[in-house]
């Protein structure tokens, strides 16, 4: 049984690093290198995600997608590219992301795509502290 942190490690964060990866090169025309040191990982790795090779590509299409999503993961680009550097007020973005997708229970999703024997008592108790969580933040 994965936690909800283990599937944004496995799964969502190599994803939206995927599509942060693409835009930041196919958009704002920067290089790989340059790419990598942003999201701190290595320039093989946004090679991977560029050619689709790291990052789940039916999770990365389900995300962009998403209209919410894709305009945050748009605004996280163009923050970063402007910027050249992951500044507190990109991470205050990055983490909404992630929250946006906790609390509108996109991850739970994402977890049955991954698992599918899920003890539904489990599941709902799960889903019953996304949704506590979601209305305290409100």
């Amino acid at each position: 049984m994965l936690l909800p942190s283990e599937i944004e490690t496995k799964t969502l964060i190599p994803a939206i690093r995927a599509i942060i990866s693409r835009r930041l090169v196919n958009d704002y025309n920067m290089k790989e290198e340059d790419v990598a040191k942003l999201l701190g990982v290595t320039q093989a790795a946004v090679s991977n995600y560029i050619r689709g090779t790291r990052g789940d590509a039916e999770l990365v299409k389900k995300l962009t997608n998403l209209p919410t999503i894709a305009r945050r993961i748009d605004e996280i680009s163009r923050e970063l590219a402007s910027n050249k550097a992951f500044l507190p007020s990109t991470m205050a973005k990055y983490i909404g992301l992630l929250n946006y997708i906790r609390q509108s229970m996109l991850i739970c999703d994402i977890h049955h795509s991954i698992e599918d024997n899920i003890d539904k008592e489990v599941c709902k108790a799960c889903e019953d502290i996304l949704i506590k969580n979601s209305s305290s933040t409100d």
